[in-house]
């Protein structure tokens, strides 16, 4: 093979200064597929102005607690060069992040593909569970600007992996680690709690895969894993008057703690890589709200970021969707 592949990781983004904030927060209510209601398009843009210039204050406090910037371009950028360099041994490939809602934009990176000549892409996005606020938003993203480019070149989509077993072995590995911050004298007794971004019941009415995705990557992280630890699924990250997915993140501490839970080891299951959601949501604010009722430690397990196994499962995903020998992937586990 001589023909340089692009493969592309499709993710949210982050705002990368809290000057940021706010206009990253107007691109993501601007999206119809967060937005979505009879009569939206008609004024969606003065509705995520509002809603961002009222949210913007508070998100920022959010954002200076955990150092002042999202690292999520940091891991996906990593995330991108170590790829490259698992499958740079197998094939010509060049790996390029596009965000959905910062930078580097999909425009960016469409032109950076249009520019080295690449003729075929991969697009892999970093939401392993599809859904259609994420994987089919950044997809439509994609292909809308590439429409705008004139850009030709074949592109295929690596829809979902929420099941593969490198990934969830990645996802093992993890929970090992934060069990390991307990007490063996104790670590018998923490219970796990699989907190993932939540999605409106709208979704999950019109037939939107997510949940269903994410059960299934938790059971077969309890079942590779052979954890045996008190488990319980749970959802974090509600925004507006509508119901979302439950049981609450928030409502789950509290009823654990209320049932005399005192070790709780927070997973964020749906995620690939730290940012908010992870490191201020769960790692500071039901933190604070855990010990205000009386859990004695709580933990919660970092995001796979530029774990090995998860670069492995991005790489073997890869190599499927090429159509890549046995061989060939004996060379690049050798590298």
């Amino acid at each position: 093979m001589s023909e340089r592949i692009g493969v592309v990781l499709l993710n949210l983004g982050g705002p990368d200064s809290l000057d940021a904030v706010e206009p990253f927060l107007f691109n993501l209510f601007s999206d119809p597929d967060i937005i979505d209601f009879p009569g939206s398009f008609l004024f969606r843009k003065r509705l995520a102005k509002l809603i961002s210039t009222r949210r913007a204050p508070g998100v920022i406090k959010q954002y200076r607690e955990i150092g002042g910037k999202s690292p999520l371009k940091e891991h996906t950028l990593r995330q991108a060069a170590l790829l490259e360099e698992k499958l740079l041994p197998v094939f010509p490939v060049k790996v390029y992040a596009a965000m959905r809602y910062w930078k580097p934009s999909t425009e960016e990176t469409l032109e950076a593909v249009e520019r080295d000549g690449i003729k075929k892409v991969i697009l892999l996005p970093l939401y392993p569970q599809y859904s259609v606020a994420t994987t089919a938003s950044s997809v439509k993203e994609w292909e809308k600007h590439a429409e705008v480019r004139g850009l030709r070149t074949e592109t295929e989509l690596i829809e979902s992996y929420y099941d593969h077993p490198t990934y969830i072995d990645a996802f093992v590995e993890r929970i090992q680690a934060g069990l390991e911050r307990f007490d063996p004298a104790i670590r018998d007794q923490v219970t796990i709690l699989f907190s993932a971004h939540g999605t409106p019941m709208k979704l999950v009415r019109q037939g939107d895969p997510y949940s269903t995705h994410i059960a299934r990557t938790v059971s077969e992280i309890i079942e590779r894993g052979n954890i045996t630890y008190q488990t319980t699924l749970c959802y974090q990250s509600k925004v507006g008057p509508l119901k979302w997915l439950t049981p609450s993140t928030p409502d789950t501490i509290a009823r654990l703690a209320a049932e005399g839970v005192r070790h709780m080891l927070l997973v964020p299951v749906a995620f690939a890589s730290d940012h908010l959601e992870t490191l201020f949501e769960l790692g500071i604010e039901y933190r604070r709200q855990a010990m205000e009722q009386g859990v004695s430690q709580y933990e919660v397990s970092e995001g796979l970021n530029d774990s090995p196994l998860f670069i492995d499962a991005l790489a073997e995903l890869v190599l499927k969707k090429m159509g890549v020998t046995d061989a060939d992937r004996g060379r690049m586990a050798s590298a």
